[in-house]
């Protein structure tokens, strides 16, 4: 069989069928060029889920008369003035989108520029260009998207589904441009130049307003910055449809960024729920690859593990900035007036479970925990403070259905979780703790494909901070010579699992995330339980540890440890307002 060059129809719809998946994907395309016109207001009608009709009007600056008919051209484009793919500043570059929609719809385009004595109307489907009287910015229309391709017609689903689809793009275009106002149906509306956290709040709901916390960070080294908000531990979804992630101003679904957040969450959040973000990144061009997908959602970092880093400290940062561990080391005064700081953080409970002769995982990293006592005159007296009202959980009032633990502070009446404050203090105890490791008389060998022990290798000198201990065991083997004590994984999978991420994102938080899993499992199930009595003095020895300890607003589940009541609420309340 001879080879031979397609026509431009079969061309043009090949690409349609990476570029233009279902009617959102027009609207990505069509709103992403509006924006390049440098429009500012932007207004989207789409009917019966795209398959009908699709409007995108835009006030920005408009083409003329040559520039329109080239717009349907392939890889005609006004968007790579240096030819440079190494320096991309606009949201489209490709020159596809238009003529893969034009391929398999009824497409139609009005335009005007001021420099043209008046508009102009192309159609499409027979290259026509006319006069139009369109006197501002440009306006396309695709209807019957995917007549001429009827076969794709059956993928699309539901009218209401590809809706949502729709809602989907708009809302991460506005997220990714707070000064650009957006109207689409007419329905759901964005004025532009709105602030980014009530621009977070229209998009994302309500129930996120107070609940949001800011990020700005920079790299210096790497001239890297990430700004914006993520979710208080304790608001989360079920899935990751209100994660927003922003490249240069460019909406993505990277890997590199997806497995970043849910490491930073790692130690506050259950692995199947979701934090809630708009992050912003912003790097040097050079640094990152754009042109990876047709699409445009997919980018390749230079130095991914960097990246990765940088935004892992700095969430887990923000995270720890709680109200408690914000506070200064608190001081009291006792019966002499002499002023003396507080005990060091300790644990001080008794666990009820049973124990074992055998030494556990995590009793490897720290003693059974054990009461704070003092010794006087052969007699043991428990350390407390009832006069602790400027404290910042105040001072102990009571115990409700021997599981909460109730106080009083300045602010009002507080409501403390005993379980979960215990939880995340053990929890962060363990994790403090230098991890206790077995070495091996006779190495753990595990057989994996050659370029899979060299992405293995890449993150050595972390898994070793995880307590293993490994190294190349010829070309097609991983040799394991110490691991933690006590932990016996199915190490062959577990490498395959971690070669897969580093091969995928440049790094992998496997392991953490599974010594995360002992330690949480662990200090959940050696912490006080829910419906154990408590004298006064334990509980506000437990409330003076919580006060002190990291990430204190939340036990390592993300569920919150304390509810304030303020006094302005219990008034309300009574109606004394």
């Amino acid at each position: 069989m001879s080879v031979r060059v397609l026509p431009d129809f079969l061309i043009n719809q090949i690409a349609a069928g990476e570029v233009v998946e279902r009617p959102a994907s027009v609207v990505k395309e069509l709103v992403e060029n509006a924006l390049d016109a440098g429009a500012d207001q932007i207004i989207i009608d789409v009917v019966d889920g795209g398959r009908t009709m699709i409007s995108v009007i835009d006030n920005g600056s408009g083409m003329d008369k040559q520039d329109l008919a080239n717009s349907v051209l392939r890889h005609a484009t006004s968007k790579l003035p240096d030819d440079d793919l190494l320096n991309i500043n606009f949201m489209g570059f490709r020159g596809e989108a238009l003529p893969s929609i034009a391929s398999v719809s009824d497409m139609s385009i009005d335009t005007f520029k001021t420099t043209e004595p008046n508009g102009w109307c192309l159609n499409a489907s027979t290259g026509e260009i006319r006069p139009s009287p369109w006197e501002s910015g440009t306006r396309i229309r695709v209807a019957n998207l995917f007549v001429k391709t009827p076969a794709r017609l059956k993928f699309l689903n539901s009218d209401k589904s590809e809706m949502l689809a729709v809602l989907d793009v708009v809302k991460r275009l506005a997220m990714a441009r707070v000064d650009v106002g957006f109207v689409l149906n007419d329905k759901w509306r964005f004025p532009k130049n709105q602030d980014l956290l009530e621009r977070i709040i229209s998009v994302m709901g309500e129930d996120v307003r107070g609940q949001m916390l800011p990020v700005d960070a920079t790299s210096s080294s790497s001239q890297m910055r990430i700004h914006g908000y993520i979710s208080n531990p304790t608001l989360r979804r079920a899935s990751s449809v209100d994660q927003y992630l922003f490249v240069n101003g460019r909406p993505v679904k990277d890997k590199v960024l997806v497995a970043a957040l849910r490491a930073a969450y790692m130690d506050v959040m259950h692995a199947r729920e979701f934090p809630l973000c708009a992050l912003y990144l912003e790097l040097p061009s050079r640094n990152v690859d754009v042109n990876v997908s047709p699409a445009k959602t997919e980018v390749h970092f230079l130095e991914p593990a960097h990246v990765r880093a940088f935004i892992i400290k700095t969430l887990r940062d923000v995270l720890a900035q709680t109200l408690n561990q914000n506070m200064s080391q608190p001081t009291i005064q006792n019966e002499g007036n002499k002023e003396f700081k507080l005990a060091p953080t300790q644990t001080y409970f008794h666990s009820n479970a049973p124990r074992s002769n055998s030494v556990s995982f995590a009793q490897a990293f720290v003693a059974t925990p054990t009461f704070n006592q003092h010794k006087k005159d052969d007699t043991v007296a428990t350390v407390f403070e009832p006069d602790a009202f400027d404290l910042p959980f105040g001072r102990v009032i009571g115990q409700l259905n021997n599981k909460y633990i109730l106080a009083e502070n300045k602010d009002g009446f507080v409501i403390i979780d005993q379980h979960a404050a215990h939880e995340r203090i053990t929890y962060e105890k363990l994790r403090k703790h230098e991890i206790k490791t077995q070495p091996l008389l006779a190495p753990i060998v595990i057989s994996l494909k050659s370029e899979d022990v060299i992405s293995v290798l890449t993150i050595k000198d972390e898994l070793k901070q995880c307590g293993l201990q490994i190294d190349s065991f010829g070309d097609g083997a991983i040799a394991i010579f110490e691991k933690p004590a006590d932990w016996d994984l199915n190490w062959e999978k577990c490498f395959q699992e971690i070669a897969d991420e580093v091969r995928a994102y440049g790094h992998s938080s496997r392991i953490q995330e599974k010594l995360h899993l002992k330690l949480a499992n662990y200090a959940c199930h050696h912490s006080v339980r829910s419906g154990r009595k408590l004298n006064m003095a334990e509980m506000d020895a437990l409330l003076r540890d919580i006060e002190r300890t990291e990430r204190g607003g939340e036990c390592n589940h993300g569920r919150p440890v304390y509810k304030v009541i303020s006094i302005s609420e219990l008034d309300a309340m009574f109606e004394r307002i």
